[in-house]
C-alpha cells in the first residue's frame, strides 16, 4: 500500500502527524471491503436498475451538487401535508437524501436522464456502505480525516461538523483506496466499464479536491456567484429556521443508510417524457401496492415545455400510483417573484398536490412552463 498523501504529494498533513493520518484512513478505506460484503439483496439490486432504465440522454452538467439553496424551504408544506412512508421519486445529486430523510419512504428512486447521475449515486451507495456514521461519510466523500473518537460525535451540530472538516487538510487516496472502491462498486452488480470507473473516480476528486467548498458546475462554463457551496447546502435551514439537512441529524442520516443497505434507493437512467423509465417504475410501484409520496422534479419541467415534452411527462404522471396527497416539489430559476421566494434565494422551491397538476393540464391550464408557476 503506497499510503495517502496530501493535494501537493507530502505526507505530512498539517498539525496532524503523518502515521496517524495514515492509520485514520487506512481503516476507513477497509471499510471498502468488509463492510459491504454484508450487504445481500433480494432481489438483485443491478437487475432493478438494467429492468427501470432507459438509453443514456445528455445535459450540459456535472451535477455533482445541487444549485438550488431553497431546497429545505418546502419541508413545512411537506409536513403539512402529512406525507410519510410510500415511494419517493426524485431527480439529480444528493439533495433527494434530504427529502427522503424527512419523508421516510419505502423506497426511492433517482431518476435522471444521464447515466453520470447513476454512477454518483453508486459513489454514494458505496460510501454509506463504508461508513458508520454521518462523521465517518463526510469525511470519506471529501477526503478529510475523520475526528479521533468519531463516535462521540453523535450528537454534535452540523455547525461543529462543517467547522471541523473545513479545518482539516485534504488528502489523495492511495491506488489501493481506489482498488477498494472499485470493488466495492462492482459487488452492487451494476455493469461498470473502464470508463464508468473512471467517472466514478473523476467525481469523487472533486469532491476531495474542493471539500466542502464544491459548487455545481456547468459544461463549459464557471460556477456563478450565486450557486451554493456544499457546506452552503449542509448549513441550509427550511421556511422555519430548522437546519435539517440529511447529515444535521445522525437519526436521519442512519435512515437513508439503511434504505440504501436495502437496496431501497434505486438509481435510474430515464427521461422524465420517456417511453420507460418512468412507467416501468409505477408498474412497479402497482405490484407492490405502493402510493406515491412525493415527485421531486427540479426544474426539469422547463426543458419538457421547451423540447415539447411536457403532455408525454403528465402521461408518466398518470401511470404513477398516487393518493389524494401525493406531491410534486419543484424548483423555479429565472427571477420570477412567486409566494414561495424568498429574499436573497436565486432559486424558489415549491410544493404543488400532483391531483392538482393533473386535473389543471386535463382543463388545458399547462400551456406553459408560466402556467404551472401562476396557479
Amino acid at each position: 500500500m503506497t499510503g495517502w498523501r496530501d493535494s501537493s504529494g507530502r505526507r505530512s498533513i498539517g498539525s496532524y502527524p503523518a502515521a496517524l493520518v495514515v492509520l485514520a484512513l487506512i481503516a476507513a478505506a477497509a471499510f471498502w471491503g468488509v463492510r459491504a460484503a454484508s450487504q445481500t439483496a433480494a432481489q438483485p439490486f443491478a437487475s432493478v436498475v438494467e429492468q427501470l432504465s432507459e438509453p443514456n440522454g445528455e445535459f450540459d452538467t456535472d451535477n455533482l451538487i445541487s444549485n438550488e439553496q431553497s431546497y429545505l424551504h418546502v419541508v413545512p408544506a411537506l409536513e403539512q401535508a402529512g406525507l410519510s412512508g410510500g415511494v419517493y421519486i426524485g431527480v439529480g445529486p444528493d439533495q433527494n437524501f434530504s427529502y427522503i430523510a424527512r419523508l421516510r419512504p419505502t423506497e426511492a428512486f433517482i431518476v435522471d436522464i444521464r447515466r453520470d447521475n447513476l454512477l454518483l449515486h453508486l459513489l454514494f451507495k458505496a460510501i454509506f456502505a463504508s461508513s458508520r456514521n454521518r462523521v465517518e461519510y463526510l469525511s470519506l466523500l471529501i477526503g478529510r480525516p475523520p475526528p479521533d473518537r468519531v463516535d462521540t460525535w453523535r450528537d454534535a451540530s452540523i455547525e461543529k461538523i462543517v467547522a471541523y472538516f473545513d479545518d482539516a487538510k485534504p488528502v489523495l487516496p492511495s491506488e489501493e483506496g481506489e482498488r477498494l472502491l472499485h470493488t466495492t462498486l462492482r459487488k452492487f452488480g451494476v455493469p461498470l466499464s473502464p470508463r464508468d470507473l473512471a467517472t466514478i473516480d473523476r467525481f469523487h476528486a472533486a469532491f476531495m479536491q474542493s471539500g466542502l467548498s464544491l459548487q455545481f458546475h456547468s459544461t463549459g462554463r464557471p460556477a456563478r456567484e450565486y450557486y451554493p457551496t456544499y457546506r452552503d447546502l449542509l448549513l441550509e435551514t427550511d421556511r422555519k429556521g430548522r437546519k435539517i439537512c440529511y447529515l444535521a441529524s445522525e437519526d436521519d442520516f442512519q435512515f437513508v443508510r439503511a434504505l440504501e443497505a436495502r437496496d431501497g434507493v434505486v438509481p435510474v437512467v430515464g427521461d422524465l417524457s420517456g417511453p420507460h423509465a418512468v412507467a416501468a417504475i409505477g408498474q412497479l410501484m402497482a405490484q407492490r401496492g405502493e402510493r406515491l409520496s412525493a415527485f421531486y422534479v427540479s426544474n426539469v419541467e422547463n426543458y419538457l415545455f421547451r423540447d415539447g415534452a411536457y403532455a408525454r411527462y403528465v402521461e408518466n404522471l398518470k401511470r404513477l400510483p398516487h393518493s389524494d396527497r401525493s406531491v410534486i416539489i419543484r424548483a423555479i430559476f429565472g427571477g420570477y417573484s412567486l409566494p414561495e421566494s424568498a429574499p436573497g434565494y436565486y432559486s424558489t422551491s415549491t410544493v404543488q398536490n400532483l391531483n392538482e397538476l393533473l386535473a389543471n393540464c386535463a382543463a388545458g391550464k399547462c400551456r406553459s412552463y408560466y402556467d404551472l408557476l401562476r396557479r
